[in-house]
């Protein structure tokens, strides 16, 4: 079958059950299957068997994210391996990773915390675009924590933690602490979309009010950090206010929430004093 034809096939598969996206879901699996990149697609003659499609686009069905299926996803200006046991990287974050870069040129030798770190798209991101800086990606999922070192690969400017940020991590002084956290309330996990129960619920369960890893990183982190320095935390829906009073009131700080690009409240910058 060749790739125009395999993508309407697919295509067609995937809208007849009302499975969204469906057009650019049947792309990125012919592209997978045919070894090739998206923007391939028109330039190359190769052929890919339908039999090989069908249980991918099964798996789809049944509600499995396409990241997982393929294996990888783009975030920023990088490819991460992603699969079973790592969240997935939302376009969103990478605003938390413009912020972060931004926020750290303005230092000579910047020490930074990813926590929560999962796959390592934020901390590795920033990593690479500051060759400077010395960034600790902490993680606690030893499934997660497979990925991170495979997409940590190659950047030299990286150290990886495998703890619980409950814990001592025992790491040098920080300027700026990065995390994205689970934020989602405990009762919330029930009721997401059908795609995120793929994904691990140590990711995505953030307590009873969403809010336990701010608490953590708030009562834990912040003794190390650098006078002046910086928060920058990846919040859910609404959260906003909850996460800026929480720190005001803790610390003497400025906290700035940052909407997305989708209009809704998304990081809180925290600059300490």
């Amino acid at each position: 079958m060749n790739l125009k034809n395999a993508i309407k096939f697919c295509s067609d598969y995937l809208s007849e059950r009302n499975i969204d996206e469906s057009d650019f879901k049947a792309l990125c699996l012919v592209c997978y299957e045919a070894k090739i990149k998206n923007s391939e697609i028109y330039s190359t003659d190769k052929e890919v068997d339908e039999n090989k499609l069908l249980p991918l686009l099964k798996r789809l069905e049944k509600g499995e994210p396409l990241q997982y299926i393929i294996g990888k996803w783009d975030f920023y200006e990088s490819e991460f391996f992603v699969g079973e046991g790592v969240l997935i990287p939302r376009p969103e974050t990478e605003e938390l990773v413009d912020i972060a870069i931004k926020a750290a040129k303005e230092l000579k030798a910047p020490v930074i915390y990813d926590l929560c770190a999962g796959s390592g798209c934020i901390g590795i991101s920033v990593a690479k675009k500051l060759p400077n800086a010395k960034v600790y990606c902490v993680e606690k999922s030893e499934k997660a924590f497979e990925y991170l070192k495979r997409n940590a690969e190659g950047v030299d400017n990286i150290t990886l933690v495998l703890s619980d940020i409950n814990d001592d991590l025992n790491l040098p002084t920080a300027d700026i602490i990065i995390s994205n956290p689970p934020y989602v309330k405990t009762e919330d996990i029930k009721s997401l979309e059908k795609e995120l129960f793929f994904e691990p619920v140590m990711a995505l369960d953030g307590g009873k009010d969403g809010l336990d890893f701010y608490r953590t990183i708030r009562d834990k982190h912040l003794q190390n950090l650098k006078k002046n320095g910086i928060v920058l935390l990846e919040i859910g829906n609404e959260q906003g206010k909850a996460v800026m009073e929480m720190f005001t009131d803790f610390c003497e700080c400025v906290v700035s929430i940052i909407d997305d690009m989708y209009g809704n409240e998304r990081i809180a910058f925290i600059e300490t004093r």
